[in-house]
């Protein structure tokens, strides 16, 4: 199943935070296609209307680390909706972070984007869709760091292994209203605009794949709308990871048949 094979979509009030990346930019380009009514969402203002013009989706500007700016897009969700149906919260913050010269700021302002964002923007969101009796989907976006985190990244680790405990404990505690709570995990994309990659990196990343290729543009989307469709109605409180096998384990790329033979 692709994500244009979803017709229940049709109207649904979705919103996605960091639409501007990457992952969600994907993730809306796919709800769109699906006939979502857009909420967006991104610190990047340019980027973002250029993105919503182009989906005909409603956006909204705000800095995830900024309470205020928090605290605005949390009114104009329920301003514009009297529930969201689904909430898509992609934002997220990975700077490098060597133990030794991280600050307490940017740690802070990490966890902001990355844990509070969520929380708040969820709590909102359940709040509506209980008062309008929504049996709602709230899908988290992680990262294989929360499980497999590496050097110079532990704040960013720290907070998404927070978010996939944050997602199980909201999970349980709205499950009896029929509201679903999970995580994805997306698996190592080639970067963007913001986050370009050498070609080299790619290349080493993608060696480290069991599946032999890098995430592309229906991956995380189709988990994501999976997770947010009658199909996944008995699933909440779980991590799915779409990353080719990278979290898996370690891989080393096995030697097949004929490997090293010279031919006659």
């Amino acid at each position: 199943m692709t994500v244009r094979d979803y017709d229940e979509f049709d109207g649904t009030r979705v919103v996605v935070t960091g639409a501007a990346g990457i992952f969600g930019t994907w993730i809306a380009e796919a709800f769109a296609a699906a006939g979502a009514d857009l909420l967006l969402t991104d610190a990047r203002s340019e980027t973002l209307a250029t993105l919503a013009k182009r989906l005909g989706a409603r956006h909204f500007t705000a800095d995830l680390s900024d309470p205020q700016g928090l605290d605005l897009l949390g009114d104009a969700l329920t301003a514009t909706w009297p529930a969201p149906d689904v909430l898509v919260n992609n934002a997220g913050l990975y700077p490098r972070t060597p133990v030794a010269t991280t600050g307490p700021d940017t740690v802070r302002r990490i966890l902001d984007v990355n844990v509070v964002a969520p929380f708040e923007l969820s709590r909102r969101a359940v709040h509506a869709m209980i008062a309008e009796g929504v049996r709602g989907s709230i899908v988290n976006i992680s990262s294989g760091a929360a499980t497999r985190p590496g050097a110079t990244g532990s704040v960013y680790a720290a907070s998404k292994a927070a978010l996939e405990t944050l997602t199980r404990s909201m999970a349980l505690e709205v499950a009896r209203h029929g509201i679903r709570i999970n995580t994805v995990q997306p698996g190592f994309a080639p970067g963007s605009e913001v986050n370009a990659l050498t070609e080299d990196h790619v290349r080493a990343m993608r060696d480290k794949i069991p599946l032999g290729r890098t995430s592309g543009p229906d991956d995380a989307p189709a988990a994501v709308l999976w997770l947010a469709s009658q199909d996944a109605s008995f699933v909440t409180g779980t991590t799915l990871a779409v990353d080719g096998g990278r979290t898996a384990g370690d891989y080393t790329p096995p030697s097949l048949p004929g490997d090293g033979e010279k031919s006659a």
